[in-house]
């Protein structure tokens, strides 16, 4: 067993998909620092909410590094966020690259959005979702109640 494997419960695919999913996290933080720091010496402009805009992109991208994290660590919660977060990566990937005419940041910013979707969509991704046991189906382990189901009956039995 890896240090990895101890380390986080989920699969590889959905590691990978976390590191995929900090990164428009991390852009963000960057975005909202440099905001931030361009605007340090800048007079003030009436009507213009520096902080408020510096704190959308700082809370946004915490957000974001939060589900990073939880896929990390293997927490099933973070897995619909992380894949919202990809679907709108992918829309702003489709803008950059069509209407806005800027291939060079579209494309690479749609692929890892589509990349991440992917990821969690496979077999191991959904199997440790639904805490999937090795002689059932996807059904039967939605029956059972998936992992929270699997809890369950790990309590009852040791009651």
């Amino acid at each position: 067993m890896s240090l990895a494997d101890k380390f986080s419960p989920a699969p590889r695919e959905v590691r990978f998909a976390g590191a995929l999913t900090a990164l428009p996290g991390l852009a963000l933080l960057a975005i909202g620092a440099v905001i931030a720091v361009g605007h340090l010496n800048a007079e003030p402009v009436r009507g213009n909410n520096l902080y408020a805009e510096v704190g959308y992109y700082l809370v946004l991208g915490l957000g974001v590094l939060a589900c990073a994290a939880g896929l990390l660590l293997g927490k099933t919660w973070a897995r619909s966020p992380a894949v919202v977060v990809s679907l709108v990566l992918v829309g702003v990937g489709w803008y950059a690259t069509g209407p806005s005419g800027q291939p060079g940041w579209g494309v690479p910013i749609m692929i890892a959005g589509a990349a991440v979707v992917v990821l969690l969509f496979r077999r191991p991704s959904r199997a440790w979702v639904l805490g999937l046991r090795e002689d059932e189906t996807e059904e039967d382990a939605a029956r059972r109640g998936g992992l929270e189901g699997r809890a369950a009956e790990r309590e009852k039995h040791q009651d």
